[in-house]
């Protein structure tokens, strides 16, 4: 199987062109990776969980953060553009879409969201199917998501990470 007919890289496809769920694109993307490439932060898919990342920044008019980060994207995505990752896109139009949402943030431009370009029928096809089953989500709840997730094992960690050091 191509790794970008896999279903967490179908799921955030979905997430992002769909409902512009870029919290989900994120967590989805992030599981795919430590699956495959766990510590490798170079490595394609780190560039995708980035550019989720800048969008959900950039949503929220973080703007020093939303830049910040999607130029790690950029970079990312130009070190690994001969990868696999990349053959089912529109590579360049993404680079290229990337390149202008970081002008629009250095601008202050209120947020405006990309879709990745699909080139491959089949990803195609099980991205719009995805799309299709995804309930609606208030534009409040996307805004606010990272704040309402239950955070208690993340604090939980940090803390026994925090003791540990002592």
């Amino acid at each position: 199987m191509h790794p970008l007919l896999h279903p967490l890289f179908v799921d955030y496809c979905a997430y992002f062109n769909g409902n512009q769920d870029y919290f989900e694109c994120h967590e989805v993307l992030e599981e795919y990776w430590k699956d495959i490439a766990p510590g490798n932060k170079n490595h394609p898919l780190v560039g995708y969980i980035q550019l989720a990342t800048g969008f959900y920044h950039w949503r929220r008019n973080n703007y020093t953060g939303a830049q910040r980060i999607l130029n790690k994207a950029i970079s990312n995505f130009s070190r690994n553009k001969d990868c696999p990752f990349f053959e089912y896109i529109d590579f360049p139009q993404l680079l290229k879409d990337c390149t202008k949402t970081v002008d629009a943030i250095q601008n202050r431009t209120p947020f405006v969201p990309i879709s990745i370009v699909i080139t491959h029928p089949s990803l195609a096809q099980l991205v719009k199917r995805k799309i299709r089953s995804l309930p609606p989500i208030s534009d409040d709840f996307l805004l606010h998501k990272h704040m309402l997730r239950d955070r208690s094992d993340i604090l939980r960690m940090r803390e026994e990470k925090r003791n540990g050091r002592r």
